[in-house]
């Protein structure tokens, strides 16, 4: 398993990273234990979760992936030779805080929750789920307007955040931060505030990319490759639409369009890449998944691709792909595809 450094630290990660939004939920804690098992066997450090999880977040099921996992860890003792990210929501989820956005005093709040939940004294990496202020990702893309945008409340809020996470790496509760579905004037922000009041420096955002979602590409990959913010993909395979399970109009049962009753990413775009994906990974006689996942892990700019999984059988799949490297003319054949359906979601 390869590792990668995480921004301009001296913590290296694997580059594929362990998924659990679904352990509470979609999967019992047994199940996520037995994920647990067969990714450290494989060689992975590094585990993402957060406080909304499980998906869908509710009263109901938010906080208990961060109990599964803080109970893996009460009962192997294993907790060093992980490399543990959470997230604090971005605000709106009113089961969480009243939908409260991150200020100073919600991120003690979450925190020390996520820390109890999680059994442990420290995070090695903090992150901020979602810009507050408003952005891009999830299914938000088409109706995003940053011109609503308030910039002082906005830049106010964030120097409030960092200033506290700042307290919080000094008191030992939190190693690193980052942020997730954020934008490249954002993580600028948190750069510039960071550099100006010595406060801790952004190693890594958390973005979508995918074959089908590929916003990163551009802008990004540049701020990253300047500044050594690396990317943490998650949904490499579109929340499982390019596995195929979905083609021709088909729900299994299990799968996240039966279980949330929807699936946003699913259309006659995304259908007809996935298709052509599909098409380039047979003639070349390569498992869809894994190509997905390896395609992400080429990426220059990719710190780590998280993966996340409802069975074993289906994470054994997604742990192949870090043996894989796809020749010069997959890659080109890639492009031409994403050439021809350039913004399927």
């Amino acid at each position: 398993m390869q590792s990668k450094t995480l921004g301009r630290t001296d913590l290296r990660v694997t580059d594929i990273c362990l998924g659990t939004m679904t352990w509470g939920s979609q999967n019992t804690e047994a199940e996520g234990h037995a994920q647990i098992a067969m990714a450290r066997d494989a060689g992975i450090n590094f585990m993402d979760t957060a406080e909304l999880y499980a998906v869908p977040g509710s009263p109901e099921t938010s906080g208990r992936t961060e109990e599964i996992i803080g109970r893996w860890f009460a009962a192997h003792g294993d907790r060093d030779r992980w490399v543990l990210a959470s997230k604090i929501g971005g605000g709106g989820s009113a089961h969480i805080r009243g939908g409260r956005p991150p200020d100073a005093a919600s991120l003690r709040e979450a925190l020390e929750q996520s820390l109890r939940r999680l059994r442990t004294d420290y995070v090695d990496l903090y992150q901020i789920h979602w810009a507050s202020r408003g952005h891009y990702h999830f299914e938000t893309y088409w109706s995003y307007a940053p011109h609503r945008q308030d910039t002082e409340a906005a830049l106010a809020n964030m120097a409030e955040v960092l200033s506290t996470l700042g307290d919080l790496v000094r008191e030992g509760k939190i190693r690193h931060v980052g942020v997730s579905n954020e934008t490249a004037w954002g993580i600028a922000q948190w750069l510039r505030l960071a550099e100006r009041h010595g406060l801790p420096r952004l190693v890594s955002v958390r973005n979508e990319y995918s074959l089908l979602r590929r916003l990163f590409d551009h802008d990004l990959a540049e701020l990253s490759h300047h500044e050594q913010v690396g990317l943490l993909a998650y949904s490499p395979l579109a929340g499982g639409l390019l596995t195929g399970k979905y083609l021709d109009g088909a729900t299994p049962k299990g799968s996240r369009k039966d279980y949330q009753k929807g699936f946003w990413r699913l259309n006659e775009h995304s259908e007809r890449a996935t298709r052509a994906y599909h098409q380039l990974a047979a003639r070349h006689g390569l498992d869809p998944v894994q190509m997905a996942i390896a395609f992400c892990r080429s990426r220059p700019f990719m710190t780590s691709t998280i993966v996340g999984a409802t069975s074993t059988g289906q994470l054994a799949t997604a742990l192949g792909a870090a043996e894989l490297t796809l020749a010069p003319e997959v890659l080109a054949e890639i492009d031409a595809v994403h050439r021809a359906n350039p913004r399927p979601i």
